[in-house]
């Protein structure tokens, strides 16, 4: 049985994302999208308590024996940082660990259009949400994001995350981090005393609850730029998710709300390399503009997808145009993009259409020789 740090550095050195300790079943590690097994042993209930006590700070097994489960950040030597949640499943012990990547990406290494991410960036106030399901890159996203404003602004930038896990140097701006369980207790909390910080960007790590949704709005309406996570896989679900959260008899003042103070909504997923090795991301983009805006205050939400289309000179695509765009670029396949699509029908459609004017060109040139 391998022990955790040798684990960890076989994560590392084949660029692994995950690693996944359970109990009956030997450990494994998620390779390019697929698990594979990084050491043959099945785990026994002692292996993985183990193994748990070599990572976990005292204060995180009180947490996991009182409450069955805690997160936290490890620190693998100088090499990597791994998130780490463990919790109880069964009555036994799992643990999942996510490397948390060294290096910050560039706006190229994302695959975002540049433009338009920069003047969402540069702006002094507004919501920004980064939404996506688990996994599918959401903190690298806000990663480049924050360093971007650090690097090339004055600004205080304040995040609050559960756990910490890019930490970010001071540059032109000044960066200061919190950490839920050891600085703050919870996001609303964070939040509520914030805005005595004079903060000019805050990075909300998850908005998981209504108070938490409240207070990060607020301040987004009150002059500060809000970057905040939600797990939704559209634009459109993340704004029907903001306003179900609220009480009815709130939900059309809200809408009034969001409709001034939202400013992007950028939802991701990862998809497998047609090559068999990594993953690139897809993004849906939305900016706020008085056309969407307005569509928010009517509760026409059912209609942004078709504001999305038009909005292409803004710097807005949908989900399903941006992964025709890497099928077309021959960077990942139809089968998964009919797989991950919002609309597979209209996509097939789309895909054939390509598929024929290739032929076509194909065709030609047959003729020419």
């Amino acid at each position: 049985m391998l022990e955790m740090n040798e684990m960890l550095r076989l994560v590392v050195d084949r660029d692994a994302s995950d690693l996944h300790i359970s109990v009956g079943k030997p450990a494994v590690m998620r390779l390019h999208g697929t698990l594979d097994i990084v050491d043959p042993d099945i785990l026994t209930p002692d292996d993985s308590e183990r193994l748990m006590r070599e990572i976990t700070p005292p204060r995180y097994q009180q947490m996991l024996q009182e409450m069955g489960s805690c997160d936290f950040a490890y620190s693998y030597t100088e090499r990597a940082r791994f998130r780490t949640a463990v919790f109880k499943a069964q009555g036994h012990i799992s643990i999942v660990m996510r490397l948390i990547p060294s290096k910050i990406l560039s706006f190229e290494d994302l695959g975002l259009p540049r433009d338009s991410i920069l003047e969402m960036l540069s702006a002094h106030r507004g919501l920004c949400l980064i939404t996506g399901p688990t996994g599918s890159g959401k903190t690298t996203t806000l990663a480049t994001f924050i360093d971007w404003i650090n690097a090339e602004l004055y600004r205080h930038i304040v995040t609050i995350e559960d756990p910490l896990e890019y930490v970010h140097p001071h540059k032109r701006s000044i960066v200061t981090h919190r950490e839920l369980h050891v600085d703050t207790p919870s996001f609303a909390y964070a939040l509520r005393g914030v805005l005595r910080q004079d903060p000019d960007v805050i990075l909300v790590g998850e908005m998981r609850d209504l108070e938490t949704m409240e207070a990060a709005i607020t301040a987004a309406e009150t002059g500060h730029l809000v970057f905040a996570t939600l797990h939704t896989i559209s634009a459109a679900e993340s704004i029907n998710r903001i306003v179900d959260a609220f009480p009815t008899n709130q939900q059309n003042q809200l809408r009034a709300v969001l409709s001034v103070s939202l400013r992007s909504i950028i939802s991701q997923t990862l998809l497998p390399l047609a090559s068999g090795r990594g993953r690139c991301a897809a993004y849906e983009i939305l900016h706020m503009t008085p056309a969407i805006a307005n569509l928010i205050r009517e509760a026409q939400i059912n209609r942004i997808i078709s504001a999305i289309q038009t909005g292409a000179r803004f710097g807005m695509i949908t989900l399903d145009d941006f992964m025709l765009n890497l099928y077309r670029s021959g960077k990942v396949t139809g089968e998964v993009i009919l797989q991950r699509a919002h609309y597979p029908d209209e996509m097939r459609q789309k895909m054939m259409g390509h598929m024929d004017t290739s032929a076509l060109q194909l065709a030609q040139k047959d003729d020419e020789i």
